[in-house]
């Protein structure tokens, strides 16, 4: 017996100098879906093998309470190393003190020099200060049937906002159930319809894309009602009636059939359409540009951040290094399909160097024409404006009021 008692403890001892050293970060994803928290889980068990003196323990909540919890461990200090924030989330949590300053950090970083702009701008959105290492980016681009195209005898694709409505239209034939644009009329279409308002001006602050660079609410600007009388007439000309109802399914449905051979979407777009379509049948070009010779990009993120309490920074530092390098970002945007973040992964992953994805690199390295600005996520008037626009716009489309209505009342509520 008392054999057995010097052999549990000599195994109790052998346990605990086999884990001496061995730090274990509590990590936070917030966009959570099985097989995105697969390719996360691959990534995590990869570094562990890499660093085996680091565990990472993933906490996945159900996307709908996600950014819930992680907002709730942060501001009550739970034991937190790694946290997902997203972009709408990130200016809250450096408000309150809760995100550690990463610019020294980045700037020992070997590819560091490798991030895109839009990557170090969506790094420093917060006081021009990086707070995050963003993952991935949501950027919209416009698809493209070519075969479509061929089939009308129309032989070049467009390269303004004017170009486009008016091909659009031209090509639209409801007897042959031929229209020119993939419309999106509900959940959030103000991304869609802003894309042309905000194209015909040329100072919009890139801060809030939603005033001027003086600080005023541009939507009663005669240059922004000409751009929504563009909108307008882009739907009465070259939609179908029931594009006013239209959401993400419907505008893919009406592209990959053929009945539009137009579509602005994002780039976690292109895998579906490959299977649904056949990448031979279609590309993704740069977002015409409006009279202002720019078009206002928005973009959607998120980032990797470290709490500003955590007791284990240099480890998180070591595990967001490791998930942000080209090799396992570009694996990471491939499995998930949004965009990476290093200009040489455009440039050297073949993946992302050639095909549909130029086009989103063209626009990333062309700072002069595509600016890329920020939703005013932090007022305390947006949950409100999703609502707002789309009652207003449908409206406007069914003829029940005018632009120029609208356009001053969205002017009112945007004003300080």
């Amino acid at each position: 017996m008392k054999r057995k008692v010097v052999l549990s403890l000599l195994l109790v001892v052998l346990i605990g100098v086999s884990s001496f050293g061995v730090v274990t970060l509590n990590f936070i994803e917030v966009l959570t879906s099985p097989a995105r928290t697969q390719v996360i889980k691959e990534i995590i068990a990869d570094f562990e093998a890499k660093n085996p003196d680091i565990k990472i323990n993933l906490i996945s909540p159900p996307y709908e309470q996600a950014d819930q919890r992680a907002t709730l461990m942060l501001n009550t200090n739970q034991p937190l190393d790694i946290i997902e924030v997203r972009d709408y989330t990130v200016k809250q949590f450096v408000n309150n003190g809760k995100l550690e300053n990463l610019e020294s950090y980045l700037a020992g970083w070997e590819h560091n020099d490798t991030l895109t702009f839009v990557a170090n701008q969506a790094a420093r959105t917060v006081d021009n200060t990086a707070f995050i290492v963003p993952q991935f980016f949501f950027i919209k681009g416009l698809f493209v049937r070519t075969d479509i195209l061929e089939k009308l005898g129309v032989s070049y694709i467009p390269k303004t906002m004017s170009e486009l409505v008016e091909l659009c239209i031209d090509i639209t034939d409801p007897e042959k159930n031929q229209y020119g644009f993939g419309f999106r009329g509900k959940s959030w279409e103000f991304k869609f319809s802003d894309l042309i308002a905000t194209s015909f001006l040329s100072d919009i602050d890139a801060t809030n894309i939603y005033k001027t660079k003086s600080g005023e609410a541009y939507f009663d600007d005669p240059r922004a009602i000409e751009g929504i009388k563009m909108y307008v007439r882009l739907f009465e000309g070259g939609v179908p009636a029931d594009g006013i109802n239209w959401g993400f399914n419907e505008q893919v449905n009406a592209f990959v059939s053929g009945i539009t051979p137009f579509l602005i979407q994002d780039p976690d777009t292109v895998a579906l359409v490959d299977e649904m379509l056949g990448r031979e049948y279609y590309t993704v070009v740069p977002i015409p540009v409006g009279p202002s010779g720019k078009a206002y990009m928005d973009y959607g993120f998120s980032g990797l951040g470290i709490p500003s309490y955590s007791k284990h920074k240099e480890q998180a530092w070591e595990f967001i290094k490791y998930i942000s390098s080209p090799e396992v970002n570009a694996y990471f945007s491939k499995s998930y399909g949004p965009l990476p973040i290093h200009s040489s992964t455009y440039e050297n992953d073949p993946y992302f160097s050639s095909g549909v994805y130029t086009a989103w690199s063209y626009m990333m390295s062309h700072p002069e024409k595509y600016i890329f600005a920020s939703y005013p996520l932090d007022s305390e008037k947006w949950p409100g404006w999703p609502e707002i626009h789309q009652q207003d716009m449908q409206s406007l489309l069914l003829g029940d009021t005018t632009v120029e209505a609208v356009a001053a009342k969205w002017a009112e509520y945007w004003e300080d």
